[in-house]
């Protein structure tokens, strides 16, 4: 799931500091500062558990140029391990399962990481990247900007914003990638013709 901008489209290159065994440590932990699980987070958190146990198929609408490694792939996401403090959605391109968005209510406040795995469920190089949420006062959207960890993982996408979009009509769910505040990468997915 690293977006080629270390996002969720194509790898992007480790930094040769950041340690496997830095990444298993780190998963967990988070640097940003910001401030505890407010109620909008605890809202949204609220809404999008509210999607477990479906599945729903999406399409990469930016960029529209047909040049993205995601263009006329099934995209798929499955909201599949929802508890009080974590909700697991395995994000699925075409016959590739290796990436999930993880969600977690933190101390500090919601996390999104992403966790990348090969085939046999090892890590791989590049995973466990992600952010904190900074309050945006609107419960649909939830913003993470790049953690420390993220920084030191992968250079390149220390500016990367990933912002998740519940819309207020319940029919969407938006992942969208900024980096530079210039927008990378965007992925809708219907949440009115769940699949399962």
């Amino acid at each position: 799931m690293a977006f080629m901008f270390a996002s969720c489209a194509q790898q992007p290159q480790a930094s040769s500091t950041a340690s496997a065994e830095a990444q298993t440590t780190t998963q967990q932990e988070s640097t940003a500062s910001t401030s505890p699980v407010t109620a909008t987070q605890k809202a949204f958190f609220t809404q999008l558990s509210k999607l477990c146990g479906k599945s729903f198929r999406g399409v990469a609408v930016f960029p529209a140029d047909g040049k993205d490694p995601f263009a006329g792939k099934e995209l798929t996401m499955h909201v599949r391990e929802c508890s009080g403090q974590v909700i697991r959605i395995p994000f699925h391109v075409g016959e590739d399962k290796s990436r999930t968005w993880v969600f977690t209510q933190m101390e500090e406040g919601l996390q999104l990481k992403h966790d990348h795995r090969h085939e046999d469920g090892t890590p791989d190089e590049v995973t466990m990247y992600g952010g904190i949420a900074i309050d945006t006062n609107d419960a649909s959207t939830m913003r993470f900007p790049a953690d420390a960890f993220t920084a030191e993982l992968i250079p390149a996408a220390s500016t990367n914003e990933w912002n998740v979009v519940l819309s207020p009509d319940g029919k969407t769910f938006s992942y969208i990638l900024k980096r530079d505040n210039q927008l990378r990468f965007q992925a809708d997915f219907d949440l009115t013709q769940p699949i399962n």
